[in-house]
């Protein structure tokens, strides 16, 4: 790494990094050779201080013989960009209604602006970083969302190219990561017909952690983690309690899919699944580096 990107600690006494390097060393033998699925989004991304932290925290996992790789978002990057155009931005529960103009955008935004983005921090942190869309490797093969409605499952919503995950066949970031590269996931899949799917990357992040078999799936968010009624920090989850907490409102909106997706993924023997505040300089660092519970964690049972 160079110096320029190197995390300034000298405020830090020698003692206590001392004790920090000494307490990070079990989870670094412990994770070794593991992979880590890190969906990237919300403040994290769009705060230079932050981003900078992620890229670096992303690089160092990397040096110590873990294997990140980064699924991100986008909804405010193309919330601006389809105003820009005129265009307003429209979601049936939580998911963006994607006709074939917003698709182009969606397309140009993603896999354009904030992948390119984020594989460059990450270059400039001093890693190997590759953006991928689900078209590469054709490793995401998408059909359209069939989404009911939440109050009336026999009513359907049409939300245009918006994809359900038929497969991911994870080959082509299974091969960059054995060559040190750092896979940036586009959360963009293809059809039967060649035809473009915008897909909720949280979706992707959890279905990825699945077929990768991934040690831990890290949720990067705009929240401390999920709150119960009265603002109070969950720290764990268990499948009975999110039911619970889907029933009385406190789980909703765009958090559905995260909890959705979270939860599959921990039934599919993803180890730990973990919604973590992206607001928190360094998170990645403290939660797999760290002894103290950090976020919310959820259980497959």
């Amino acid at each position: 790494m160079s110096t320029s990107a190197a995390v300034n600690i000298s405020h830090i006494q020698p003692r206590e990094k001392a004790e920090l390097l000494a307490q990070a060393l079990p989870y670094i033998r412990k994770y070794h050779g593991k992979t880590m699925v890190i969906k990237y989004g919300g403040n994290a991304m769009t705060d230079p201080a932050l981003q900078q932290a992620f890229a670096e925290d992303v690089v160092l996992l990397k040096l110590v013989g873990i294997n990140p790789v980064v699924v991100h978002g986008g909804g405010p990057q193309i919330e601006t960009l389809l105003k820009r155009l005129g265009k307003q931005g429209q979601f049936i529960q939580g998911m963006r209604v994607t006709d074939e103009e917003t698709m182009e955008v969606v397309e140009w935004v993603l896999a354009g602006q904030v992948q390119q983005d984020i594989v460059g921090l990450i270059n400039q942190a001093g890693g190997k970083a590759v953006g991928l869309t689900g078209r590469d490797g054709a490793m995401i093969r998408a059909r359209k969302l069939r989404m009911a409605d939440s109050k009336d499952p026999s009513l359907e919503h049409d939300v245009g190219q918006v994809g359900d995950i038929e497969s991911i066949d994870p080959g082509v970031v299974q091969a960059l990561q054995d060559d040190a590269f750092i896979p940036v996931v586009s959360p963009i899949g293809f059809g039967v017909s060649n035809e473009s799917y915008n897909i909720n990357a949280d979706v992707v992040a959890a279905k990825l952690a699945t077929v990768l078999q991934a040690e831990k799936l890290l949720m990067l968010t705009n929240i401390p983690g999920v709150l119960d009624k009265d603002g109070k920090l969950l720290t764990e989850l268990t499948p009975r309690r999110i039911d619970e907490l889907c029933e009385d409102g406190t789980i909703s909106g765009g958090m559905l899919p995260k909890i959705a997706g979270a939860l599959d993924a921990a039934k599919s023997g993803v180890n730990a699944v973990h919604i973590l505040d992206g607001r928190v300089p360094h998170a990645l660092l403290l939660e797999v580096l760290g002894d103290q519970p950090f976020g919310t964690m959820i259980r497959s049972h």
